[in-house]
């Protein structure tokens, strides 16, 4: 067993049914948790809900509804999201949960025992669909209302009571921290923007509220309410037990390995939970990765513009695999991407109908007329060794890459492989071997052995289908394991194999 390993999305603020960057977020952080499990790892894997906070008290207002029963109602969709997602969560954690409750009073007595917290008056610009404070030089205009020029939602005038914690304590530490983990947040452009927010001052910040009572008390002040993002934070340590320290899940996966986050959260994950944890004398995560947006057209998608593109939908015309394949192939980790019908059929059509699904269903076919689906014997020549050998060959550069989120490094080398396999038994043409029984028995073996390869590799992308095929090899979800990439006859053992039905139909245009 390798190192434990402890991956988290965002939780998500539960004021609207999700949309595809829910879902983005989701199947990426479900790609690296479902690859470190086959490559060894002990995987814990969390996704939930944000559940507190003014946006959500006045959306239950405007729904006439408690805000608990509201939260019950919009959780129970994400949680379902999870399912339909295919994700292999661990855990799905609630921000109204007991136990997360325990953990976020339990963090707030240590900073104020600490005296990082103090009571003093809040006055400035909050917004509250985003629930964050902004500074006067990140707001502006707009038709005569504020705005947040970062995320183009309104901000309002807030004076009240207010306890802060003693963030301006912690700009210098936070930038030896950022640079003695250089790989703390990635990446680097999302990097050079924290260095360069924490560098041009840092203020204390505002952590109660007064004019609302939707949230966690303050312990030693019931008329305040923990500001929602101190909060919400805390639920990758409640997750985990967290402050029963002695607890085996916080022992073995904290600190976490890495927060999958949008990069619009990205200050509350790199500046506020880095300095919090420091301050409170609990490690910080080992890295922050935000990445960016999907877009509709060339917009990010809000219930505000109504653009919103439903995961749901799309699945429910085109199915599972083909979204998570398109938005990790498609998508450049990190950067914005867009989604649009036309690519995602060409993607269907391309690399998982003619690429993938033609090179199982051709090989099984050949394999099945001529060889009874028997695995047949086989003498390696040259040529088959070559290709055969690359797997092995790039598991090392492959595995870090992907240490360092590199996932478009690493469907790239999947599509690759895949052309290569298709190449392979195209050139070998095997039909033509009919008088030569042993070279034909060797290149379907070859054949074969690259379907298991490559079908072992696309199980984080497409775990439902990649299963389908490697269960022809009698090869269960639990046998899956990366290393064995590298055995170029694994299937000596396999007396025979099933036959395989369609694994994607082609979008008719």
């Amino acid at each position: 067993m390798k190192d434990n390993f402890y991956i988290t999305t965002p939780i998500y603020y539960p004021s609207a049914k999700p949309h595809m960057g829910h879902a983005y977020s989701s199947i990426v952080a479900d790609f690296f948790a479902r690859l470190k499990k086959i490559q060894g790892h002990k995987v814990f894997f969390l996704t939930g809900t944000d559940e507190h906070g003014q946006k959500i008290q006045r959306a239950a207002e405007k729904s006439n509804k408690d805000p608990l029963e509201f939260c019950d109602e919009i959780s129970k969709t994400f949680r379902n999201l999870s399912s339909l997602l295919n994700l292999s969560n661990d855990d799905f954690i609630r921000t109204t949960e007991k136990r997360h409750a325990s953990a976020v009073t339990n963090l707030w007595n240590i900073l104020e025992k600490k005296k990082e917290i103090y009571l003093s008056k809040y006055s400035g610009w909050y917004s509250v669909s985003d629930e964050a404070f902004y500074n006067e030089d990140e707001i502006e205009d707009l038709e005569g209302k504020k705005i947040s020029k970062s995320s183009g939602s309104p901000v309002e005038w807030v004076e009240e009571e207010s306890y802060f914690f003693r963030l301006s304590k912690w700009q210098e530490p936070l930038l030896k921290f950022y640079s003695e983990n250089p790989k703390f947040i990635l990446p680097d452009s999302r990097k050079n923007e924290v260095i360069s927010f924490v560098k041009s001052g840092l203020k204390d910040l505002s952590v109660s509220r007064k004019s609302f009572s939707w949230g966690i008390k303050v312990p030693s002040n019931k008329d305040h309410v923990i500001y929602v993002w101190l909060d919400a934070l805390t639920n990758y340590l409640s997750a985990l037990n967290y402050p029963k320290e002695t607890e085996k899940l916080y022992k073995d996966f904290w600190p976490a390995n890495i927060h999958i986050i949008g990069k619009d959260i990205l200050r509350f994950h790199a500046v506020y939970w880095p300095a919090f944890l420091l301050a409170a004398g609990i490690k910080p995560p080992q890295r922050v990765y935000g990445h960016g947006w999907i877009l509709s057209g060339d917009e990010k998608m809000s219930k505000s513009k109504g653009n919103i593109l439903d995961p749901i939908e799309i699945i429910d015309i085109y199915g599972l695999d083909a979204l998570r394949y398109y938005l990790l192939k498609e998508v450049s980790f990190g950067n914005d991407g867009n989604i649009s019908k036309e690519k995602l059929e060409s993607c269907i059509n391309s690399d998982l109908a003619n690429n993938y699904g033609n090179l199982c269903q051709r090989v099984i076919l050949f394999c099945e007329k001529n060889l009874g689906l028997k695995v047949p014997e086989y003498n390696f020549m040259k040529e088959d060794l070559k290709i055969l050998n690359d797997f092995k060959e790039n598991i090392e550069n492959i595995e870090k890459q992907i240490n360092d989120q590199n996932i478009n490094y690493y469907v790239e080398y999947v599509v690759n492989q895949l052309f290569k396999a298709n190449k392979y038994f195209n050139d070998q043409a095997p039909w033509t071997k009919k008088d030569d029984s042993q070279r034909l028995n060797t290149i379907v073996f070859v054949s074969l052995e690259l379907i298991r390869k490559i079908s072992i590799l696309l199980y984080p992308i497409i775990p439902n289908t990649s299963l389908k095929v490697l269960n022809i090899f009698s090869i269960k979800e639990k046998d899956i394991k990366f290393d064995t990439i590298s055995d170029n006859e694994y299937l000596k053992d396999k007396k025979e194999i099933i036959k395989l039905g369609i694994l994607f139909e082609k979008i008719k245009r």
